[in-house]
């Protein structure tokens, strides 16, 4: 077995040892608890898999189950199963140092700008077969925002490496502020408890989303932002036996491509790399939950060729896998914990046979305090072990501008506390407080991550506030 080889086997026998002692240990549950998961249909529980349990439940309600008002919404279209529905996310944050960015974070990397992060619409037809047989559905999504630069698909809303830009870089924005992504369309069949969908849709990995509603805090994990797909283009099956499992099978052209070439120039550079040209790749996972429905353990992966437009020697296509795990425990009605474990790879990083490894750990925990505030706390661990992954700013590095700074082979730390304020079902408010510290070596022309390029740590404070509509 080669040494790449046996690395996958060994991570991906780690993430399952872990998550089966987290939940052996945690006990036993109550009968009496709410379930985890909402009885609600597939595509809003995952979307709002990034919440505490019980709020997840409140959210995804329908409106006449105390959800929110959707002002869009009218008869005609209720009656043929279609929901039209959105959310505005704007908020503002900055750091100790006075940096024009907020170092390596992503979605609100502006300091001292208020942001318009997301501008959001759906259209969608749920399938409905809990009585059995075929039914039909699909869902646009539109993001118009500062966030759209992370969501694109190269081919679609990217450019692909033959492009005026280059690869990755975003195709529908008037700047590298503001613009517009498609992160999502799709068609789905649906017949009793299995489920296909075919087009673009996000991903099954890790347990932060991108739309703003789905998450608890405003700034994301680094697993999230740097460790992980957002979109894949394909199939992606869901059968769900019973109700303690779900499996998830599919195949799709890697992480967030629509098509970007790969079999034109990628037998280009290493035509020996088995099937250098081919985009295929495979995603998949399983959930576990107990009898009571308060755990849930889910372990997924990807695994494919990417292209890799870092290299020296031009793009390289080399396979990438992840495995990613994800324990949620209501330990109470008021307290939650998650943790989570990223394990992933990259071959032909930097070069012919070179590999890259990221791996990391979060951890959260949410406190109901009210029907209106919950408060929440994560403390993650990340690290880039090659310094192949985390960059600052990555707006600048997506449209090839300076400065960047990169190639922080070490550890990045950080703890977030944050609260959730509800005063009504419409509205979400919610200001943070975060520390981050990065310990290794320096980047490339010996910088350190935060600040201009000169610190090592970084406090952030930021607030942002979600209307829903």
């Amino acid at each position: 077995m080669s040494s790449a080889t046996s690395a996958l086997a060994r991570g991906l026998a780690g993430s399952l040892l872990t998550s089966i002692l987290a939940l052996a240990a945690s006990g036993s549950a109550r009968a009496q608890q709410a379930p985890v998961v909402p009885d609600v249909p597939q595509e809003d529980v995952y979307q709002y898999r990034g919440l505490p349990p019980a709020e997840a439940a409140q959210e995804a309600a329908p409106a006449e189950e105390e959800g929110p008002q959707r002002y869009l919404e009218t008869e005609f279209l209720k009656r043929g199963n279609i929901a039209t529905y959105g959310w505005v996310n704007a908020g503002i944050g900055a750091n100790a140092w006075g940096a024009p960015w907020n170092g390596p974070l992503t979605f609100n990397d502006r300091a001292w700008q208020g942001m318009l992060n997301q501008l959001y619409l759906v259209n969608e037809r749920t399938l409905d077969t809990e009585d059995g047989g075929w039914d039909w559905g699909g869902r646009v999504d539109l993001l118009y925002g500062t966030d759209y630069i992370f969501t694109t698909a190269r081919g679609l809303d990217a450019y692909t490496a033959g492009d005026p830009i280059g690869l990755g870089a975003p195709r529908w924005g008037s700047n590298k502020y503001y613009g517009l992504a498609m992160p999502q369309l799709y068609g789905e069949l649906g017949y009793n408890d299995l489920a296909v969908k075919f087009g673009h849709f996000y991903t099954i990995i890790g347990y932060e989303v991108v739309p703003a509603i789905g998450n608890f805090f405003y700034t994301h994990a680094y697993c999230m932002q740097y460790g992980e797909p957002f979109t894949h283009t394909g199939i992606l099956s869901t059968w769900t036996p019973n109700d303690q499992i779900v499996f998830y099978n599919g195949i799709t052209n890697g992480w967030d491509n629509w098509n970007d070439g790969t079999g034109t120039f990628g037998p280009l550079f290493n035509p020996g790399y088995p099937s250098s040209g081919s985009l295929a790749s495979y995603l998949g996972g399983v959930t576990f939950k107990n009898t009571e429905e308060t755990q849930t353990l889910t372990i997924t992966t990807s695994s494919g060729n990417e292209v890799n437009n870092t290299a020296a020697v031009g793009p390289l296509a080399g396979n990438r896998s992840i495995i990613s795990t994800v324990y949620v425990n209501e330990l109470s009605d008021k307290l939650t914990y998650v943790f989570q474990n990223d394990n992933g790879w990259q071959f032909n990083a930097f070069d012919v046979g070179d590999t890259a490894q990221w791996y990391g750990v979060n951890q959260y925990l949410f406190w109901t305090f009210t029907d209106k505030v919950i408060g929440g706390m994560r403390f993650e661990w990340f690290r880039d072990n090659d310094g192949y992954r985390v960059v600052n700013p990555l707006r600048n590095f997506l449209f090839g501008q300076a400065p960047v700074y990169g190639g922080f082979a070490g550890n990045f730390w950080a703890a977030t506390w944050g609260l959730n304020y509800k005063p009504n079902a419409n509205w979400i408010i919610r200001p943070e407080l975060r520390y981050d510290w990065y310990a290794g070596q320096r980047g490339t022309g010996g910088v350190l991550p935060f600040g201009n390029g000169d610190r090592s740590g970084q406090f952030y404070g930021g607030c942002d506030a979600i209307w829903l509509f």
